[in-house]
């Protein structure tokens, strides 16, 4: 009698592991490519796995220390280790459920540990947790978290409009200060200006006198010395007198309709004389 064989051939995918099992005892992995069994010695490919890494979302509602409800996005990168893939077929009937309850069980008791604002500022630190978590209990079933990342955190729709408002009363306040300081500024660079136009005008005040008086002392001297006889006194009376003339002639030939009353006589014009030289000497 002849010997009979029967051999069935299978082609496992890249990126794919199969669980081949014997007499329904698991025995080896099917490496990708082509792969045979024998069916008379109880072999047959029991299933396939995949070792390209997934994702798995999960949104999880809880609450923060300061009472404020949040929905939290996460979303988990996993793959099955390749060399540990018996386990994944045997151990789990379905991973996604174990993953999503772990994740929420860690979250739930990490995050009323924060307030809102410690969430936002340290939701990185929440997703190292839930992936130290995971790793150690889903590395024993042959699954390794690949990342965690905390997609979003979504407060309640109140809580968001309320931290709008405060956001832009404090914009507005801050706005405020500036435009406060702004104004200062302008201020002390107003009083500043003013201040240095004053000193300007007081230099120019005193130029213009000393330039007045210096005209005035050569004037006397220029005349005292052709006009013999004539002191200083009478020569500054003279030169008083021609101003106060020139004044008078000044205001008449002007455009302004304006009256002035002057008295006026021969001994108007002494007193006016010692009117004006009293009046300089007293400045």
């Amino acid at each position: 009698m002849g010997n009979a064989s029967c051999v069935f051939v299978g082609c496992i995918d890249q990126a794919t592991v199969g669980i081949v099992e014997k007499w329904g005892r698991y025995e080896k992995l099917a490496q990708p490519g082509l792969n045979f069994f024998n069916p008379c010695a109880g072999q047959y490919l029991a299933g396939v796995l995949s070792t390209r890494i997934q994702s798995l979302e999960v949104k999880i509602e809880t609450k923060t220390k300061d009472n404020v409800f949040v929905q939290i996005i996460s979303s988990i990168q996993y793959r099955i280790i390749k060399q540990s893939a018996d386990d994944a077929f045997y151990e789990l009937q379905n991973p996604r459920e174990q993953i999503q309850a772990y994740v929420f069980d860690v979250v739930r008791a990490q995050v009323p540990k924060m307030t809102l604002d410690q969430l936002f500022e340290q939701k990185d630190e929440v997703a190292k947790t839930v992936l130290e978590e995971l790793e150690k209990v889903m590395g024993e079933y042959g699954y390794s978290i690949e990342h965690i990342l905390m997609v979003d955190i979504i407060p309640d729709p109140s809580v968001r409009r309320a931290m709008n408002e405060i956001n832009a009363a404090q914009r507005l306040q801050l706005a405020s200060v500036y435009k406060g300081e702004a104004d200062k500024i302008l201020q002390v660079k107003k009083a500043e200006a003013e201040a240095e136009a004053k000193y300007l005008g007081g230099v120019g005040v005193a130029r213009q006198r000393r330039a007045i008086t210096d005209g005035l002392r050569e004037n006397i001297l220029n005349f005292s010395h052709k006009v013999e006889g004539a002191s200083a006194k009478e020569v500054m009376d003279l030169i008083m007198i021609t101003q106060y003339f020139d004044t008078i002639k000044d205001l008449g030939s002007s455009s302004n309709n304006t009256t002035v009353f002057i008295p006026h006589g021969p001994g108007h014009v002494r007193d006016i004389g010692d009117q004006i030289r009293n009046g300089l000497m007293e400045k």
